[in-house]
């Protein structure tokens, strides 16, 4: 039992932990770094997307102002109708 509480056997085993410990926050500092350069890859292919679709908006907006006629017809307003009281009322009945 004196010989596990050798100040050399517990200078190595921190040692040891020390490294592990070290390896292990490289390991998850790579794979934190990794993702969050993804994400600034997806994002900036995003924001090109979204570049591209203003664009082409604009361009759309062009092309419908072109092909419009200069001169409108008149809509008229399609006479209303008349409505038969009952057979709103046959409506609301449900059928079976």
């Amino acid at each position: 039992m004196g010989e596990l509480l050798n100040t050399g056997v517990l200078s190595m085993a921190s040692l040891v932990i020390s490294v592990v410990l070290l390896v292990v926050g490289l390991v998850l500092w790579f794979f934190v770094n990794r993702a969050s350069s993804r994400t600034n890859e997806q994002i900036e292919l995003l924001e090109t997307l979204v570049d591209l679709q203003k664009r082409q908006n604009a361009l759309l907006r062009r092309l419908c102002e072109a092909n419009e006629p200069d001169v409108e017809e008149e809509v008229k307003p399609a006479a209303a109708p008349v409505k038969d009281e009952s057979d709103d009322f046959i409506r609301l009945v449900a059928e079976r």
